[in-house]
C-alpha cells in the first residue's frame, strides 16, 4: 500500500455532560485512557485516544461536557471543549437517546453554527430505548442542523461502533500517521494514573464528594525489584470531605488504594505500591494558581 492512500485526521467527541463520550473512546481504544462515572463533567482536561489500524488513524479528542460555568475550573474545561471545534477534521457530537433534546444542545448546536467543520450525530446509548422511539429523536435534531450523519449506537455494548468508525474513514483526509501504530494515548502514564485515582475516589465517595476532588502525583519510580512505587495526593475543598475520603479507621481511603492499584497495575504490567495521602486546598477550584499547579493550564490550549 502506498503512503498516499492512508488516511488519518483529528475527530473532537463533544457534547452535554454525562452522553458516554469516554465510555466510547475507552470502547474503540480498547483500553481504559478517559475515567468514567455516572456524575457529569469527569472529564477535565482534553484526553486524546489514538485508534490506528493498516490504512487508517483516528486522533479522538474527548472534550469536557459542555455546560454553562460555574467557576474557574468550569470556564476552563468550556474553553478547553470549544477550542478544540477549530482544530479537528471532524466532529461527533453525542447525545443521550434517554434523555431526549435539551437546552444544552441547543446551547451546544448554537456553537456548532460557527464552524465549517463536518458534524456528525451520534446518537448514544440507544440500548436503553424502544426502537420505536428513534425516529422522533432523529426528526427533533436534524431539524436544527444539517447533519452530515446520524449514527444511533450504543458505546457500552459496541452496537454500530464499527459503521461509526467507517464514516469517519470515509470522511478524513489522506494523509500521515501522527502516532506509532501502538500509542493510545498522547498523555504520559502519570496523566492516566492520577485520573484513575480520581475515578476510584468518585466512585466510593457517591454523592457525597462533588467534583471538588483532584489528584496530584507526588513520586513515581521503578526500582530494581521491578516494581513501581507511586505516591499521590487527593486534594479536597473542605475538612468534612477529607474525613469522607479517608473514612472511619482509614476503610475509604484503603478501598480507593486497592482499586486504583489494580488498574495502574493492568496498564503498567507491573507490580505496583501505592501510597495515598489526602489534603484540603479550600476553593481550589477558583483559584488560579490552584488550577495550574493541578494541571490546568490554558496555555496549553
Amino acid at each position: 500500500m502506498s503512503n498516499n492512500e492512508f488516511k488519518s485526521g483529528f475527530v473532537s467527541i463533544i457534547g452535554r455532560p454525562n452522553v458516554g463520550k469516554s465510555t466510547f473512546l475507552n470502547r474503540v481504544i480498547g483500553q481504559k485512557i478517559a475515567i468514567m462515572s455516572d456524575k457529569p463533567q469527569t472529564t477535565r482536561n482534553k484526553i486524546q485516544g489514538v485508534y490506528t489500524e493498516d490504512q487508517a488513524q483516528i486522533v479522538f479528542i474527548d472534550t469536557p461536557g459542555i455546560h454553562k460555568p460555574k467557576h474557574k475550573l468550569g470556564d476552563f474545561m468550556m474553553k478547553v471543549a470549544q477550542n478544540t471545534l477549530k482544530e479537528v477534521d471532524l466532529i461527533l457530537f453525542m447525545i443521550n437517546a434517554t434523555e431526549g433534546l435539551g437546552r444544552g444542545d441547543e446551547f451546544i448546536i448554537e456553537r456548532l453554527k460557527d464552524t465549517k467543520t463536518p458534524v456528525f450525530l451520534v446518537i448514544n446509548k440507544i440500548d436503553e430505548i424502544h426502537p420505536d422511539e428513534l425516529f422522533s429523536i432523529i426528526t427533533n435534531y436534524k431539524d436544527l442542523y444539517p447533519f452530515a450523519e446520524i449514527v444511533p449506537i450504543s458505546a457500552l455494548q459496541g452496537n454500530n461502533v464499527e459503521r461509526l468508525l467507517d464514516q469517519i474513514k470515509q470522511r478524513l483526509p489522506e494523509g500521515p500517521q501522527y502516532y506509532p501504530a501502538d500509542q493510545v494515548t498522547d498523555h504520559p502514564e502519570r496523566f492516566i494514573i492520577t485520573e484513575l485515582i480520581r475515578e476510584k475516589v468518585l466512585h466510593a465517595t457517591r454523592e457525597e464528594i462533588p467534583h471538588s476532588i483532584a489528584v496530584v502525583m507526588d513520586s513515581m519510580q521503578r526500582r530494581d525489584n521491578g516494581a513501581v512505587y507511586v505516591g499521590a495526593t487527593i486534594i479536597v475543598e473542605r475538612d468534612s470531605q477529607k474525613g469522607i475520603v479517608i473514612g472511619k479507621q482509614g476503610k475509604m481511603l484503603k478501598e480507593v488504594g486497592r482499586k486504583a492499584r489494580a488498574d495502574i497495575e493492568a496498564l503498567l504490567g507491573s507490580k505496583v505500591f501505592l501510597e495515598l495521602w489526602v489534603k484540603v486546598q479550600k476553593d481550589w477550584r477558583n483559584r488560579a494558581s490552584h488550577l495550574r499547579d493541578f494541571g490546568f493550564r490554558e496555555d496549553e490550549y
